[in-house]
């Protein structure tokens, strides 16, 4: 897709954005919405109306909504799994989400969030709605046919929870309103049938559309999020075209009116001490950057800090202000830097803009915009590069968080390293032992994911892992999703690019990302692009590493000597088997490769280093636990014998990969 695509109307972008990807039904929607905000009660009222395509070749006797904010009320399904896993110790530790944990049960009638329907109708005709805590099952008068729209119309009443988990108001970074889950969100329908999957702890899936919103609040509120602002000149607050007199109306309160063209989520925040940094791509999006500047908020975190930590700014608390305003600055700068580097790697970005957004409790990523509840570099990259592996593929999280999650932070680790190489260092400039320090702080060596490969390392020995193939809200600790969603989802691609070569696994991602997006692609979608692109038989990584938790070891097990040729036996002790790059470096400091294919691959990857000699050697069958390599120098020539250098196959114990051979 060209950069081009995303500033063309949103008819011809649905339109090609369709015509280069794989071909699968979706269900389409189109939603426009009012919202009437009352800042003194926390509550707003809202009018709906959503047209809603059947496309799926069945008939429809019933749909779902979202109703999120339900959650937040004591007892519910999230109140009640948050303490009951607060039961369970992990290291010492409550494995209770610590944002969460047994507050919601505390909440007063005036700190709860609820979603009420006043009203629901289809063609003008009232339907019978049944509420189920989160999930609002509508059961129809009339059936919806295939390839048949309907209209759905809604009036609905919301109050604005204690901001607890991603959304709410009065976060402890002093955002007032951070707006997502807000609206009540038809459940998606997809070749497995409806999804009103209930707000217990994470993730999401929802359905491609356009939305068109207007949201009424007091005038001195500052607003972002998804969509493009269409009435940039009455509202201002620097999203006002430049060199424009912006004209206000003489009202209590601004109506912002956003439209949002092929996106399957709407969020916003407000608050009114936000400010607002502008920056724009040449040839991409612009990037609104909005944090709450409120001085005398920020003079109360500072007076909080101890007291080592204040001397840093010399106890004066405007050094402390110029800081946050600095690194908010560098959040905008440096997605201007790493922008051309995201796309050319990951794929184009179809959108004219994207905000990055001071709310929430940590960081939590939407279409066009993510919240952040500060500053940090790292989790503002992780949230952007989900725009790629979630908000323009739109893989169901609950079934395929690892898709998500794991598949980020493999992009994420990408970026943070491309970015220490042009713009960190460069500012250490030459200062050798800073940049040595820099590097083991990242953690980048051998290889940028290595603190991911330590996390799923610790899993797979921890007794808590559980197959990938969980869904989300179903593992039985929170500390078992965290390290599989995250890491072991990364280490997925990390490793992928050890089995295929890592210039065929990076054109299987721009592969993935062309033929699905703005689809809904799950594991096996993924397999049958990267098997095409590898020639390679992937099925068995899936069944290993996504619906199993066997692990891998590979060690050298013994040598000698036939005949003036060295015979090297390695074994297999682990119950997942790879492919194998064995090293071998000899006295006179040359290196030759000895590369066993994986019997169920049926076939190889291509040379990865031309300096080096590598030879192909038969298919190491998975029945065999033991392999001999026969190499046609002589023993008291080796130095070192080594399997995966690289250390990119996941190896549950290294220490039986290397071996130094004394003579």
């Amino acid at each position: 897709m060209k950069k081009c695509i995303g500033f063309l109307a949103a008819s011809i972008f649905a339109v090609s954005a369709a015509s280069a990807q794989a071909d699968r039904w979706q269900q389409r929607v189109k939603y426009t919405m009012e919202i009437n905000m009352d800042v003194k009660t926390n509550r707003f009222t809202g009018k709906q109306k959503l047209e809603y395509t059947n496309n799926s070749p069945d008939t429809l006797k019933r749909v779902f909504y979202h109703l999120y904010w339900n959650a937040f009320q004591p007892n519910s399904m999230m109140d009640a799994r948050s303490r009951e896993l607060g039961k369970l110790k992990i290291n010492g530790d409550p494995d209770w989400d610590s944002r969460v944990m047994d507050r919601i049960s505390k909440l007063k009638e005036d700190e709860i969030g609820y979603q009420k329907i006043g009203s629901l109708s289809m063609n003008g005709v009232a339907q019978k709605f049944i509420m189920h805590e989160t999930i609002l099952e509508v059961v129809l008068n009339r059936p919806i046919a295939p390839k048949a729209k309907v209209v759905f119309e809604m009036e609905f009443e919301t109050q604005v929870p204690i901001q607890v988990r991603r959304s709410g108001r009065d976060a402890a970074n002093g955002v007032r309103y951070s707006m997502s889950q807000w609206y009540p969100k038809l459940c998606e329908y997809d070749q497995q049938g409806w999804h009103p999957t209930p707000y217990v702890a994470r993730e999401f899936y929802g359905v491609w559309g356009d939305f068109d919103v207007k949201i009424s609040i007091d005038k001195n509120y500052i607003l972002g999020g998804t969509g493009y602002l269409q009435n940039t000149n009455q509202i201002g607050y620097g999203y006002e075209t430049s060199g424009t007199k912006v004209s206000r109306p003489a009202t209590e309160k601004l109506v912002w009116h956003f439209i949002a063209p092929n996106v399957h989520d709407f969020m916003w925040a407000a608050d009114p001490e936000y400010r607002h940094l502008v920056r724009n791509i040449p040839n991409g999006p612009t990037i609104h950057v909005l944090y709450n500047r409120d001085e005398n908020f920020m003079a109360q975190q500072f007076s909080r800090l101890n007291e080592n930590v204040k001397a840093r700014y010399s106890n004066d608390v405007s050094k402390y202000i110029e800081q946050v305003d600095n690194q908010w600055k560098e959040v905008a700068d440096a997605a201007v830097v790493v922008y051309p580097f995201i796309t050319k790697n990951f794929g184009e970005y179809p959108y004219k803009q994207y905000s990055f957004i001071h709310g929430g409790d940590g960081g939590m990523e939407y279409p066009m915009g993510t919240l952040l509840t500060g500053p940090g570099l790292g989790t503002a990259f992780h949230e952007w590069m989900h725009t790629w592996y979630q908000m323009l593929l739109g893989t169901n999280e609950s079934l395929y968080a690892w898709m998500d999650e794991g598949f980020t932070e493999w992009s994420t680790d990408k970026v943070e390293a491309y970015y220490r190489e042009t713009v960190t260092k460069k500012r250490i400039g030459n200062n050798p032992a800073a940049i040595k320090a820099l590097d083991s702080a990242a953690q980048i060596l051998p290889l940028n994911h290595a603190p991911n490969y330590n996390s799923y390392l610790g899993l797979a020995k921890s007794g808590l892992e559980e197959p990938l193939t969980t869904h989300a809200d179903h593992f039985n600790t929170n500390a078992a999703y965290g390290a599989a969603a995250y890491s072991k989802g990364c280490v997925f691609l990390a490793q992928l690019g050890y089995i295929v070569g890592e210039q065929v696994r990076d054109k299987i991602m721009l592969e993935y990302y062309r033929q699905w997006r703005f689809k809904h692609p799950d594991v096996n979608d993924f397999i049958r692009i990267a098997e095409k692109q590898s020639d390679m038989k992937l099925d068995w990584y899936k069944e290993y590493w996504v619906n199993g938790i066997k692990t891998i070891d590979y060690g050298i097990d013994s040598l000698w000597e036939e005949g003036g040729k060295s015979k090297i036996r390695l074994k297999r002790i682990g119950k997942m088997p790879m492919p194998v790059d064995l090293v071998v470096q000899y006295k006179d400091g040359s290196k030759e490769i000895a590369y066993i294919p994986m019997y169920l691959m049926f076939g190889a990857k291509p040379a990865e280093d031309d300096s080096l000699q590598r030879t192909v050697y038969p298919a190491w069958k998975w029945t065999h636990p033991t392999y001999t390599v026969e190499i046609s120098r002589k023993l008291g020539d080796m130095k070192t014998l080594e399997i995966d250098p690289s250390h990119r196959m996941a190896d549950t114990e290294r220490r039986n990969n290397k071996l130094d051979i004394p003579w």
